[in-house]
């Protein structure tokens, strides 16, 4: 097993010590029973389509994946349904308000920075235009599905195969 940062419990501050829970082996707190359950982050992925069909790709200027094309998306935020965190990722971006127009399906993913993820991928229509980056991107264009570049995530790429 992998060294895990955890060493107290953080409801009564006892040691941690692994246990086999439900036959896996965790970190369970020996004072009052709290177990770590290591669960996927939610994270949220949109095929943005303006009215021309086009797809729109983001150049990411964070890691992961610095320099690399992906689609837009994000981290669920506590208090957010995906739908609600998909169309905020989408306008802090990109500056692009749109639609949901349906649900692509659900990806698991295993990041070396994040560790396993849960992609809960959209299609959305662009409502407005103008595309404005944020900090977290170099650049953003919409293209044709047969100018699609290389896209670095391989669930993103997943999610365009079944759009």
């Amino acid at each position: 097993m992998k060294k895990y940062p955890l060493k107290f419990c953080p409801v009564c501050r006892y040691y941690l010590k692994f246990t086999k829970v439900d036959g896996r082996k965790r970190l369970v707190c020996q004072k009052c029973g709290w177990t770590n359950y290591q669960n996927p982050l939610p994270v949220v992925s949109c095929v943005v389509r303006d009215r021309n069909g086009r797809i729109l790709v983001v150049k990411r200027n964070i890691e992961p994946g610095i320099g690399k094309w992906s689609l837009p998306g994000g981290f669920i935020e506590q208090g957010e349904n995906p739908e609600e965190a998909c169309l905020r990722e989408l306008k802090e971006e990109t500056g692009i308000v749109g639609n949901i127009e349906k649900l692509i399906g659900i990806y698991p993913y295993k990041s070396k920075t994040y560790g396993s993820l849960l992609v809960i991928a959209y299609e959305v229509k662009a409502k407005t235009g103008t595309i404005r980056v944020n900090s977290e991107l170099k650049e953003a264009k919409y293209v044709s599905g047969n100018n699609l570049p290389r896209i670095y995530f391989s669930c993103q790429r997943k999610v365009i195969e079944d759009v």
